[in-house]
């Protein structure tokens, strides 16, 4: 906790693509859900006068201490689900406010995957055939695993902004959750419908025929409003956010469909390779650094937390042969696949 409590007595710095930044609404939520604040922020480890500091963020590690600090004092099972019940309406954030905006589920949940990043480092994606629409949610940052409480609150305030632009018990098909040790809480089936499992993804599945569903609180003149706004803010964040960070998030998208080299990273962020090459040197850093740090973090990943062999982690990580993978693992770690594995799970 040394660590989180140095970064978290900071000066105030503008928020970077890999920060949280802090809700207004925070202090009227916990105090709703009978926490006290001053308790969450001393078993954080964070500092005591957090909230009143001007364009304070905080990093994964610190807003994931926040969180099971939250777990620890409130010993709640529902959690996830009160958070989002008694999340103030006055307090949303301007992006779901656009969300709220649109015309169906489909529409909000492209605006949200927008401007997600404006609210804390996630990435949203969306896949939807003629029967059901899925979202796809992952952190940024990938250094350290999000709490699974922390992953089931994001999806239920996904299916309740469903439900308060249609006004309607919207259910979901399917809640899975990307970490095979986390707990599967049977509490949370009455507020999703269905039971939450473990899957290849942190991923809610509701019905096309749902996501379609005419939203009563379309404001297309309200959105015209905020749209300037967000993109303007999205823009502010691209140009704090270093090439290191941006490329990193590029990889993590372009790695699991087998696309690694730096080529495809500069198709990816609009650049071309010699100008990345040379922002990258002046950073003090270089792509293959980067490439083999991201594909190191999303190997651990993998193996602490998925039940994937390691041929599979291979592919995933774009390698061409598991041998490959082998050599460049032992390289990053000193350990086998094997071995890391096993320590995990001793």
């Amino acid at each position: 906790m040394g660590s989180d409590r140095q970064t978290a007595t900071r000066p105030p710095d503008p928020m970077s693509s890999n920060d949280y930044a802090i809700d207004p609404g925070w202090r009227a939520l916990w105090r709703d859900l009978g926490v006290s604040w001053t308790d969450a922020l001393m078993v954080a480890g964070l500092p005591g006068d957090l909230i009143a500091r001007r364009s304070q963020t905080l990093s994964c590690s610190e807003y994931f201490a926040l969180y099971r600090a939250l777990e620890a004092l409130t010993k709640d099972p529902l959690l996830p689900v009160h958070i989002v019940e008694r999340y103030p309406v006055e307090a949303f954030q301007p992006p779901l406010f656009a969300a709220l905006c649109s015309n169906n589920f489909v529409e909000a949940a492209a605006r949200v995957a927008t401007y997600k990043r404006l609210i804390g480092p996630m990435k949203l994606s969306v896949t939807a055939d003629d029967r059901s629409f899925a979202l796809e949610l992952r952190w940024i940052d990938g250094a350290e695993p999000p709490p699974p409480g922390l992953v089931l609150c994001e999806l239920a305030f996904l299916l309740r902004l469903a439900r308060i632009g249609t006004r309607d018990p919207i259910r979901a098909t399917q809640v899975t959750l990307a970490d095979k040790s986390a707990p599967l809480p049977k509490e949370l089936r009455a507020f999703f419908g269905v039971s939450v499992e473990r899957g290849a993804a942190h991923r809610l599945t509701i019905a096309r025929s749902d996501a379609e569903q005419p939203f009563l609180t379309v404001n297309e003149a309200l959105w015209a409003v905020f749209e300037p706004e967000l993109r303007r803010r999205l823009a502010d964040l691209d140009d704090r956010a270093s090439t290191r960070e941006r490329v990193r998030s590029a990889l993590l998208e372009l790695i699991p469909a087998g696309r690694t080299s730096l080529a495809d990273a500069a198709q990816k962020l609009a650049s071309s390779t010699r100008t990345l090459q040379r922002r990258l040197g002046e950073e003090g850093t270089s792509f293959q650094d980067i490439l083999d740090a991201t594909r190191k973090d999303l190997a651990l990943h993998y193996l602490q937390r998925t039940s994937y062999s390691a041929s599979e982690i291979a592919f995933l990580l774009g390698f061409s042969e598991p041998s490959s993978f082998f050599r460049a693992f032992h390289g990053w770690t000193g350990e086998t696949p094997e071995r890391v594995r096993q320590a995990e799970q001793q």
